[in-house]
């Protein structure tokens, strides 16, 4: 059985708000940002829920507050519905409704989006998989399985070179 957070630990309610919510489950509303407003704060977009697990748990132990998303289009749907936007994206290549590589496209369309890093965190690492989302506009591109550490570093240096533009 897995060890729970220590208490008062990154994981705690405290944190992340009462009850995380995932956009695309079944039966999920629209979030609000419920955390402080000077922690970065990342939106991960995975269709596997270990995944998306896997890396908040990474992000909120480095201080990062996180909000989940289930596929590009309830991604879309949490950007167009947020009242603060993320700092960055973690997003995976393929979902079902709209892939990651679309997304992006999408999102990168969006001037609205302008300033949000997006992460391709994926196990497509084909050059062409590499060029077409550098194309669409991903700042970043980590390959599953991946280090945690280079995880958050990834995420961390995205951050701040869309902030430095």
């Amino acid at each position: 059985p897995a060890l729970p957070p220590p208490e008062g630990g990154a994981l705690s309610p405290e944190l992340r708000g009462p009850n995380p919510r995932i956009l695309g489950d079944r039966g999920a509303s629209l979030p609000h940002w419920h955390y402080r407003s000077d922690m970065p704060n990342v939106l991960v977009v995975d269709d596997t829920g270990s995944i998306r697990l896997l890396i908040r748990t990474n992000l909120e132990l480095a201080g990062y507050a996180v909000e989940e998303s289930v596929d590009g289009e309830a991604c879309l749907a949490y950007l167009d519905a947020a009242t603060e936007l993320p700092d960055a994206i973690t997003m995976d290549v393929m979902m079902p409704r709209l892939d990651g590589i679309s997304t992006v496209a999408r999102i990168r369309r969006d001037h609205r989006f302008d300033a949000i890093a997006i992460v391709m965190v994926t196990t497509q690492n084909h050059p062409n998989d590499l060029a077409r989302a550098k194309e669409a506009g991903v700042d970043e591109y980590v390959l599953k399985p991946f280090d945690p550490d280079d995880l958050v570093e990834t995420v961390s240096r995205a951050i701040e070179s869309r902030a430095n533009r």
